[in-house]
């Protein structure tokens, strides 16, 4: 693989922002395309007639979702996953670490939020300057030693520098879009079901068609995201290299988060993703979780950091 540098990854993260912005709302256009053409028209003349006039408002829609998820992406963050302030008094420790790296890298501080759990895991939030965070849990504090904790924060920071972030949480704000469709479409089918009527058997065939078109979006939305890059781990493990001059470090401490990753205040698989480590119930074999991973195996990153060299760049499968 080709070795990127940190202004690549930027430029690359921020035209795959616009990437998504675009082909997200094209989608759902299509999907309800689909919905029209097949379930409920079954005419193309027709069809074709009323997507059109339903173009506005499939695109004001959209805007209203992403502009809520934009403004309050934080506040929905720290909803779900319970996260606060980390206070300064008590902790003075991470916050000399995290503006040690700052300081060194030239960057804004971001805010710093804890989880109160006894599992190891971290994430980096936000979408701009002032709403860049970085959560820990009450257990990544306290298990791990300074350097380890410093090189965990070094990989957050490289998140935020290198627009991660934003690409994320874009796609997070996109998927929950067809995720809600799909849930809304299933909600009523089972409704129809229990109405014994010709037409709830009819309303019952459009709304079946509904769910089969909202799941194949919903499915290509994943990939979609997917298909933005694994390799920001590995890039995020080689930042943090870099810049603490430490990798065997994080190799440690993502050894130590692997044991015991598991935040039980978190439960949606989109927040997972932004961890520094998203586990899966099967580690092992094939599986769907396997195959829709959103991080590479931690114990093929913990390898490469342990055969990193500071004055080299990495090399990448």
């Amino acid at each position: 693989m080709k070795v990127i540098g940190i202004q690549s990854q930027i430029r690359k993260n921020n035209f795959y922002s616009v990437v998504l912005l675009i082909a997200f709302p094209a989608l759902l256009m299509a999907m309800v395309y689909a919905f029209l053409r097949f379930g409920v028209l079954q005419n193309e003349v027709d069809a074709n007639t009323g997507f059109i006039s339903l173009v506005p408002y499939i695109l004001i829609a959209t805007s209203i979702w992403f502009l809520i998820a934009w403004f309050f992406h934080s506040s929905i963050i720290q909803l779900a996953t319970g996260s606060q302030p980390l206070d300064r008094k008590e902790n003075k420790r991470v916050y000399n670490l995290l503006e040690n790296l700052c300081i060194a890298q030239g960057i804004q501080m971001p805010k710093i939020y804890i989880v109160e759990d006894n599992s190891l895991n971290a994430f980096a939030s936000g979408l701009n300057p002032k709403s860049f965070s970085i959560s820990l849990s009450r257990g990544l504090i306290t298990k791990l030693e300074d350097d380890e904790l410093e090189a965990v924060l070094a990989h957050e920071l490289t998140h935020i520098r290198n627009r991660d972030v934003r690409v994320l949480i874009i796609s997070i704000i996109f998927v929950g879009i067809f995720s809600f469709i799909a849930e809304i479409a299933f909600r009523s089918l089972r409704f129809t079901s229990s109405v014994k009527s010709r037409n709830s058997k009819n309303m019952g065939v459009i709304i079946l068609v509904a769910i089969v078109v909202s799941a194949f979006c919903y499915l290509i939305s994943i990939l979609m995201r997917f298909g933005i890059s694994r390799s920001r781990e590995y890039l995020a493990d080689a930042g943090a290299a870099e810049s603490t001059r430490n990798p065997i470090a994080l190799a440690r401490a993502l050894r130590k988060i692997a044991r015991d990753p598991y935040i039980e205040a978190i439960q949606s698989r989109d927040i997972a993703q932004l961890f520094i480590d998203n586990p899966k119930p099967s580690a092992h074999g094939f599986s769907w979780d396997n195959l829709f991973a959103t991080h590479p195996p931690i114990d093929k990153r913990i390898e490469i950091l342990e055969n990193f060299t500071v004055t080299e760049s990495p090399k990448f499968d």
